[in-house]
């Protein structure tokens, strides 16, 4: 059964085309459950993960409802961490792309806060911020909070741990009370539940319950890289373990395009799969990698749904994915019928903190992966090149080839030489592929 489309949520078209320049395929469950209730203006409880597609969830909502004609402060989002701060930020100001008008500002700490001042002087409708910060802006006056109607607390069990209550009730009651809040935690504790009694009107509770999942008896990886040089990183991997057949997942439709243009500018023979595909094109797609007419398939994860691909040697998630639920189900299509597999996620700096995540929700190890040099991928190529020499001299009928060898003997070479220069000739080939 199809999952309801972005098109049944109701949006603007606005957001319509910012979600589809961001490459969403179709909305996760949180966001299909919560979304309406939020556009209402429903007080909502969401206990759901981190990655599964929530700060979209809120964040759609809450750029629907503000209004850009009115400079003043209208929503306040609570985070705990400067990080998190930052990506929600980040996220909304991408969400916002066509909509006119709407300024967007995190504050938190580590930053100088003239700056933070200066931009909230000249009229912002959305502030994403750490509680203390937020404090800090409300004690010199710098915020002015009387026109809010929408609080968002985001991961509000961790903002509790880390000892911000007092803080989230302060700034709440400094808000007029009719409002919308919303809160969104992974856990449900008592000290959530006493918020929610005392600060919000008949909330809507939405509880997503992770399954259980079984991980494959794969060998998983993750590599710390740069976004601009994740495809080089590919590369020297698919070539260090010199991988036949390999499964890459991408976040969106746009990186799956670019990606395969790439990968076949590079020489590799790659197809792709994503959502805008018709059926006639997939099929077509998934025959030529069956049969071995391409090397690599790369794929969003709605595309792959139901598809079977047999055994890969390797799964790449060259971006991390949305869900938990996504990894296991992407690293899954390796390792298949008692092959090896591996998987490789590949990492920035700033999602450090979803490779624990995923770490702690599939109760695996994911081990650092080093970035291969290209000595070090030469050098796997020649060891290869011999074991290949190796067997060719042991099945014998060399034939018109020694015949070639003794001439050069003849001609005051060594044997030692010409096995050295006819290896060097097939590295040095190897590497302009």
């Amino acid at each position: 059964m199809k999952s309801p489309g972005f098109e049944e949520l109701h949006l603007s078209k606005e957001m319509h085309r910012a979600i589809a320049d961001m490459g969403f395929e179709e909305p996760t469950t949180i966001q299909n459950r919560s979304i309406p209730y939020l556009l209402d203006g429903k007080d909502v409880i969401g206990q759901a993960q981190t990655g599964t597609g929530k700060t979209a969830a809120f964040g759609i909502a809450t750029l629907e409802r503000v209004d850009p004609k009115n400079k003043a402060l209208q929503a306040v989002i609570l985070c705990p961490t400067r990080e998190l701060a930052i990506q929600v930020s980040e996220e909304l100001k991408n969400l916002s792309k066509y909509k006119k008008g709407i300024r967007i500002l995190p504050v938190y700490g580590g930053q100088p806060i003239g700056r933070q001042i200066r931009a909230l002087k000249e009229g912002v409708q959305i502030i994403i911020g750490t509680p203390g910060r937020v404090m800090d802006h409300l004690d010199r006056r710098t915020l002015k909070v009387g026109g809010v109607k929408i609080v968002i607390l985001d991961e509000a069990d961790e903002m509790l741990d880390m000892g911000f209550r007092d803080d989230i009730e302060t700034i709440v009651r400094k808000i007029p009370e009719k409002r919308q809040t919303i809160l969104f935690s992974a856990t449900m504790p008592k000290t959530i539940l006493k918020l929610t009694k005392r600060y919000q009107n008949n909330p809507q509770l939405i509880k997503l319950v992770h399954k259980e999942m079984t991980v494959p008896n794969v060998e998983q990886f993750f590599v710390e890289v740069k976004q601009q040089a994740k495809i080089e990183v590919m590369s020297r991997l698919i070539d260090l373990y010199d991988l036949k057949l390999s499964l890459v997942f991408c976040n969106t439709k746009r990186r799956v395009d670019g990606l395969v243009e790439s990968l076949n500018a590079r020489g590799y023979l790659a197809d792709g799969l994503h959502g805008d595909m018709q059926q006639k094109q997939r099929d077509t797609v998934m025959s030529k990698f069956r049969r071995g007419g391409i090397d690599i398939l790369v794929a969003t994860d709605v595309a792959a749904r139901g598809i079977d691909v047999g055994a890969t040697d390797a799964v790449f998630n060259y971006d991390i994915p949305t869900d938990d639920e996504y990894y296991v189900h992407r690293i899954g299509r390796t390792a298949r019928a008692g092959n090896p597999g591996r998987a490789f996620t590949f990492v920035t700096g700033k999602e450090m903190y979803r490779i624990r995540q995923i770490q702690r929700f599939t109760k695996t190890k994911i081990v650092p992966q080093k970035v291969p040099s290209v000595s070090d991928v030469e050098a796997i190529r020649t060891n290869m090149l011999l074991e290949r020499v190796n067997g060719i001299i042991d099945a014998g009928h060399l034939g018109k080839c020694n015949n070639l060898v003794e001439k050069r003997i003849q001609e005051d070479y060594t044997s030692s030489e010409v096995a050295d220069a006819l290896l060097k000739i097939v590295v040095d080939e190897g590497s302009k592929e």
